[in-house]
């Protein structure tokens, strides 16, 4: 059976309304304690069967939370109650579907079935789905076809939110319905257990628990899947992915290089963490023997095998933990990841992510490309191309990205 298709074990999904949480520590237990009376959650339990429990009840067995604890509980209920709404206007968007793909004479000659998830012949492909971004998913997915030599030697791995079981049959319907040929999977990921271990950042978008699955994708695929590329939703390729997935990583008797992304040295390394992880000698030594410089996490070749090999998820586990004790960065699931592998990753040329076309933090703010050639186009930043087109203050760069558009639109004219 589908991994997509397993029945979830634990869930919370929301029963009835809500206006709304704070984010900051005070604000949510006060909006907590005024909302208690109304609000109820669905419980899945072992068993499968569900039932309903009050938030009075919760909050009475966990009356002597601290304060960590008491943000990781406001968390879970920023999930659970955007769950609801986000399928309500996933329900109002129409896709349309994408032409099928052909290998060229030069791919391999057999081809590959759904069923397969394992063929070193594939090209593996990784990325994070859910309805906000499902748009940008959407246009990726189509780019990656639309430009790779062997389409249908392109497996996707998507990774969904179990905590949004009734979502992720829509997002697989949706799917299956624009790429009826696609070769996929879809996977589960407690985003509500690693709720826990994410600090607030600088911006809220940032503490989506779906944004550390990243982290968990060694755990997640099947472990005969020894190599992949990650992708964020929100690029696209104009360029063959196979160029991207064939980095070298490196011999595996004389190199434990573990993932492969472009790194920008130019970039003020420094400010990814605060003055406090600085001025500790016993932190800052982490990259005594290593020149780190910043990369981008939302493009980048990994080898799980080295991952598994090297246990690099609880490494990365490790770093969060102490950010909720002390504060040592600001930028949400980001640095982690150059705590851990900054100045030791592979090199991968800067054509394959120019990003920050978002604008990075900077919301309204249009970026050019980087000098050089362009093989991916990434709108990292606040600015995302299909909220701009929408709102009709497009950036001038946002009209590569809207070809890649599938989605239908009521006045849009059959060809």
């Amino acid at each position: 059976m589908s991994m997509h298709k397993r029945k979830l074990k634990y869930g919370l999904r929301r029963r009835e309304g809500k206006k709304g949480i704070e984010r900051e520590n005070g604000s949510c237990s006060r909006r907590v304690e005024e909302d208690i009376h109304r609000e109820s959650v669905m419980v899945v339990d072992k068993s499968g069967s569900i039932m309903g429990v009050s938030l009075r009840e919760i909050m009475a067995s966990t009356h002597q939370l601290n304060s960590s604890a008491l943000i990781a509980f406001c968390l879970i209920l920023i999930i659970i109650s955007t769950n609801a709404a986000a399928v309500t206007a996933h329900q109002q968007q129409h896709f349309k579907q994408a032409p099928k793909f052909y290998n060229s004479p030069t791919c391999a000659t057999t081809a590959l079935q759904h069923t397969q998830t394992c063929s070193d012949q594939a090209v593996h492909v990784a990325m994070t789905l859910d309805i906000t971004y499902l748009r940008g998913s959407m246009a990726a997915i189509l780019s990656v076809l639309q430009h790779s030599s062997c389409p249908e030697n392109v497996i996707f791995h998507f990774v969904t939110a179990a905590s949004r079981a009734s979502s992720s049959a829509l997002l697989n319907r949706t799917l299956s319905n624009s790429f009826p040929y696609l070769n996929f999977q879809i996977y589960p990921f407690n985003d509500l257990q690693v709720a826990g271990l994410i600090s607030t950042s600088i911006r809220s978008a940032l503490d989506c628990p779906l944004n550390y699955a990243r982290n968990y994708l060694a755990n997640l695929l099947p472990s005969c899947v020894r190599k992949i590329v990650y992708l964020d939703s929100d690029l696209v390729l104009v360029d063959d992915i196979a160029k991207l997935a064939a980095t070298p990583l490196g011999d595996y008797n004389s190199n434990n290089t573990v993932l492969a992304a472009p790194e920008y040295c130019n970039a003020n390394f420094s400010a990814y963490f605060t003055p406090s992880f600085w001025s500790n000698p016993s932190l800052s030594l982490t990259f005594a023997s290593r020149r780190p410089c910043y990369f981008n996490t939302g493009v980048m070749v990994i080898d799980l095998q080295r991952w598994r090999a090297g246990d690099y998820t609880r490494k990365i586990e490790e770093w969060m933990e102490l950010q909720k004790r002390m504060r040592i960065y600001e930028l949400g699931s980001l640095p982690p990841f150059l705590l851990v592998f900054a100045g030791n990753i592979g090199a991968v040329d800067h054509r394959w992510n120019q990003h920050g076309l978002g604008g990075d933090n900077f919301r309204g703010l249009c970026r050019d490309l980087h000098p050089g050639p362009v093989s991916l186009l990434h709108w990292s930043g606040k600015g995302k191309p299909w909220a701009r087109l929408d709102a009709n203050r497009p950036c001038p760069l946002d009209a590569l990205w809207a070809p890649y558009d599938l989605l239908q639109t009521p006045f849009a004219l059959e060809a």
